[in-house]
């Protein structure tokens, strides 16, 4: 289960990953080009929250689940000492949580919004900060190509 669990989680991520980018570009143009905002721009924000929110449930699935869970007992507080089982424990759970609720909130901050330009540039502001945040706790060195 772990390593299945594990896969989905890996190939998962570059959908939220490429969805989230696609949003960015999206409210940015939209903003800078002074657009109305349409149902196509609902349906992308929209779409990002649900593959994100996807992708949490995923995580915290293989956060518990995981071997590495048990580096918490075996540790005990040395796990902010090594680097490896704090990125896996601590920081890309943290940080990714951190992202979806940036994610959660531009969402429904863009929805009590009245015309477009406000729309876009709370999505443009807060997906942005969640995609930098995605994008500075991935374990690139084994995230899976394709």
């Amino acid at each position: 289960m772990d390593s299945t669990i594990k896969m989905l989680h890996s190939y998962w991520a570059y959908l939220v990953v490429i969805i989230l980018i696609v949003a960015v570009i999206n409210a940015l143009l939209g903003y800078t080009g002074k657009k109305e905002y349409s149902a196509k721009d609902f349906r992308v924000s929209l779409f990002t929250l649900i593959v994100s929110h996807i992708q949490l449930l995923l995580g915290l699935i293989l956060y518990f689940v995981s071997p590495r869970f048990s580096d918490w007992s075996e540790l005990g507080g040395k796990v902010m000492s090594d680097s490896v089982s704090r990125l896996y424990l601590v920081e890309h759970p943290l940080i990714n949580i951190i992202a979806i609720v940036l994610i959660t909130i531009g969402y429904s901050k863009h929805k009590k919004k009245l015309t477009s330009s406000p729309k876009f540039k709370t999505i443009l502001t807060f997906y942005t900060l969640a995609l930098i945040c995605f994008l500075s706790r991935i374990p690139w060195d084994v995230w899976p190509r394709f």
